[in-house]
């Protein structure tokens, strides 16, 4: 079959035999394709639907600024379940309560909470606005000597609790060291508890007032707590834990000290 040139020919050459060898031994190199980003990953944002079922926790406050403990309760969603890109993220939060004095503000606090949680992004701003709400009937402390200077900073707190339990706030743990000091610092103000009130003259089997005195001295103060109730607020973790040994203020929940 004739092709017809319709251009002008500038160069030419002749294919010969040992160059048709040459290009068919030669190894076929298939282009690499580029790696796609996965686009497949669902991030959480508003138009994400919610699911018929989903998990979550409830906590309880039982705050002395109201007769009726509040019960909150935030769901969660799962992202990308069973992948290695797997998140749970906050969905939406309620509060429930018998005492119906503050009904209104808090329904409208939860709906604005949850309208956040589906915006997606960085929620954890909520933890640190909520806990900065002071009321001007003066704040509280909850069990554990934890003060709280609020409702809504404690329910601040109850949501920074979750956002620990679900991976979105990373909670530093104390070290070695730091734990060994406060160890060594509760051990030091309880023995000196005890010889100042004579438990350790008093004979075996005895409990004179002395004694009672000691016990009192180191007695719990919150449920799962054994800071004295003569301690004071600490500044670093609002926890009130301080007491005065050798003349420094010293913290027996987070070590903190005055003195360094």
């Amino acid at each position: 079959m004739a092709i017809k040139i319709s251009k002008k020919i500038k160069g030419y050459s002749v294919q010969k035999p040992e160059d048709k060898a040459k290009a068919s031994a030669a190894p076929v190199i298939a282009p690499v394709a580029a790696p796609e980003p996965e686009s497949n990953i669902v991030q959480m944002h508003e138009k994400v639907e919610r699911p018929e079922v989903l998990i979550g926790s409830t906590y309880k406050i039982k705050s002395p600024l109201v007769e009726h403990a509040m019960y909150v309760t935030i769901n969660d969603i799962v992202l990308n379940q069973g992948t290695e890109h797997e998140l749970r993220r906050p969905f939406e939060v309620f509060i429930n309560s018998k005492n119906m004095d503050h009904f209104q503000w808090i329904v409208a606090l939860t709906r604005i909470m949850s309208a956040v949680f589906r915006k997606g992004g960085d929620v954890t701003f909520l933890v640190d606005e909520m806990k900065a709400v002071f009321d001007p009937r003066g704040g509280y402390f909850k069990a554990g000597g934890v003060y709280m200077p609020s409702i809504v900073a404690e329910i601040g707190s109850v949501v920074e609790e979750h956002l620990k339990s679900i991976g979105m706030i990373l909670d530093p743990e104390l070290g070695e060291e730091q734990k060994r000091l406060i160890a060594e610092k509760r051990a030091a103000y309880e023995a000196r508890a005890k010889k100042k009130s004579g438990e350790a003259a008093a004979p075996a089997g005895a409990r004179t007032e002395g004694a009672k005195g000691a016990d009192e001295a180191v007695q719990v103060t919150g449920e799962g707590t054994s800071f004295p109730p003569s301690a004071t607020m600490c500044n670093k973790c609002n926890t009130k834990a301080t007491v005065l040994m050798d003349g420094c203020a010293t913290c027996l929940n987070c070590g903190y000290s005055k003195c360094g």
